[in-house]
């Protein structure tokens, strides 16, 4: 079936929902083309579909594509950002990394290798679902571009642990293996969302040694979006940075379908507009990360996921000279053709 596609600066953008319903036609991610099917992608949206890593609850090996199924109801153009960034970058859907789910070591190696492709040709990189294991071989690809990057980590839980069962890669240690590789900038990282129980406070001064900036979910609520934002920028500043966000920064009631759930989060708007007030910061890459839906009532954390990468390809289109700040919501002096 022929499914006219919305066209604008000679980038192929999503399926036309004027002349196709949105829940028809091939579930790519914001139903935009399969990479195969464009000249060269800008940015490539690539799922992980893999969990091995996990602790307690399983299934964010789900996750791409119910992100994806998510994603349906996106439309073209942003104005929380005033930018549409289907017109303003070529952005495909590279579909999913086959991944070992009997072996992490190999799991990661391919996972490496697979992103160091894509951020080697230039592309940026924004991956979806799997658990937060992944992030290192995802930081390994772009350092080995950017050397050490920035890092705004989105998260409940520090995820910079040694160890579990005397496993050193699982979803709670990425961190901590960053640091000792030397791969992220120890200078410009940050916690965002951090809440919960911890094992003792030697879990803090580890964290503390290897320098990352802690901003809790009772941080956000206390000084507020503005100014969590102005203290973001400021420890990033105008260094490459990739965004890891596991979804349970949010809070269960925003995002249910994840494998360990923490009371007291972000709201999906206090987090979307933290992403927000990133523009005019050197992006370079992003994943969202434990999107597990089998818990996922009502389809809530696919959303906001989907939603997250959004804003993530917004981003990438205004660039790193975009002004800070952004316009009220409406103004704008674009279009891309659909509007609803």
């Amino acid at each position: 079936m022929d499914h006219p596609r919305v066209e604008t600066n000679g980038r192929i953008g999503p399926v036309n929902a004027a002349l196709t319903p949105r829940y028809a036609g091939l579930g790519t991610f914001a139903r935009l083309p399969r990479i195969e099917d464009v000249s060269k992608a800008d940015v490539a949206v690539v799922g992980m579909p893999w969990d091995s890593g996990v602790s307690y609850r399983p299934g964010a090996r789900f996750g791409a594509t119910h992100v994806r199924e998510s994603s349906r109801l996106l439309r073209p153009f942003n104005p929380a950002q005033s930018v549409s960034p289907f017109a303003e970058l070529q952005v495909a859907d590279a579909g999913d990394v086959a991944l070992n789910p009997f072996n992490i070591d190999e799991a990661l190696k391919t996972a490496e290798e697979a992103a160091a492709q894509f951020v080697s040709d230039g592309t940026s990189l924004i991956t979806i679902g799997g658990d937060h294991t992944l992030a290192l071989p995802l930081l390994r690809a772009h350092a080995k571009k950017h050397g050490p990057v920035a890092l705004l980590h989105f998260d409940a839980h520090l995820d910079t642990w040694d160890t579990y069962f005397g496993a050193e890669y699982t979803h709670g240690t990425p961190f901590r293996r960053a640091f000792e590789e030397g791969i992220i900038d120890s200078s410009g990282v940050c916690h965002v969302g951090t809440r919960g129980p911890l094992y003792g406070t030697q879990d803090l001064e580890d964290d503390a040694r290897f320098g990352f900036g802690v901003v809790t979910s009772n941080d956000v609520m206390r000084m507020g979006v503005d100014e969590v934002v102005g203290f973001l920028r400021e420890r990033v500043g105008d260094r490459p940075l990739y965004v890891s966000l596991d979804i349970d920064v949010l809070d269960p009631a925003h995002a249910p379908g994840t494998g360990t759930p923490e009371p007291g989060g972000l709201t999906s708007r206090e987090l979307l507009e933290i992403l927000r007030g990133l523009r005019g910061t050197n992006l370079i890459g992003a994943d969202v990360v434990e999107v597990a839906p089998p818990y996922d009532h009502a389809e809530l954390t696919g959303l906001a996921a989907a939603n997250v990468v959004y804003e993530y390809m917004s981003l990438l289109a205004l660039g790193k000279d975009a002004p800070a700040g952004g316009p009220a919501y409406g103004e704008s002096n674009t279009t891309y053709g659909e509007s609803k």
